[in-house]
């Protein structure tokens, strides 16, 4: 069995990996096969489509950061979550801008000249679902091995060692051996 520690994370998680392959993955080049729809208009669809995507996925890494925060997690857990959470920025702050600047031109009827900016993007996009799939499954733990039977019934033993003994005594000390076994006898243990 297992356990979920930071839940709100793990919702957040995979619903980001959800938006990012169904937009990114899917959507992204699937419009321009459609019947009617040109480079400009497709670029104008992705430009609103993914300015909503930006959105929500600063949204949820928001979540997901005031979750792992509020909860104190472990510096590892943090450190997994950073990565997607700083590709999200640099393509905020940095690549979408400049794939933008580009969509307008086309738009206008420019020609915006060669770029690789489209596959960085692209290449962004898979390392941050693969950081936010291992951050995930991260989010899951193996429960804590219990007792089961009626030994978990009775609780634990008063002296520390195994299950409690249904009268809830403690156990008895063994008595100092003489190196005879007869001494070992149960009748001779009462004393």
């Amino acid at each position: 069995m297992t356990t979920v520690r930071r839940p709100i994370a793990l919702v957040c998680t995979f619903l980001w990996v959800g938006f990012v392959c169904a937009i990114s993955f899917m959507e992204a080049w699937l419009k321009f096969r459609a019947a009617g729809v040109t480079v400009p208009v497709g670029l104008g669809i992705g430009q609103l489509v993914f300015g909503a995507l930006n959105k929500v996925e600063l949204v949820l890494a928001a979540a997901i950061a005031i979750d792992l925060v509020l909860g104190r997690d472990r510096r590892r857990r943090l450190l997994l979550a950073a990565v997607p959470a700083t590709i999200l920025l640099v393509q905020t702050l940095h690549v979408l801008p400049a794939l933008d600047v580009r969509a307008v031109l086309v738009i206008a009827g420019q020609d915006p000249g060669p770029s690789n900016l489209h596959l960085l993007f692209v290449a962004m996009e898979v390392v941050k679902v693969a950081a936010l799939v291992m951050f995930g499954i991260g989010l899951f733990e193996p429960a804590a091995r219990t007792v089961e039977g009626p030994a978990a019934a009775q609780g634990p033993s008063l002296d520390g060692h195994g299950p409690a003994r249904p009268d809830h005594q403690p156990r008895p000390a063994a008595p100092h051996h003489s190196g005879r076994w007869d001494t070992m006898h149960p009748k001779n243990l009462r004393s």
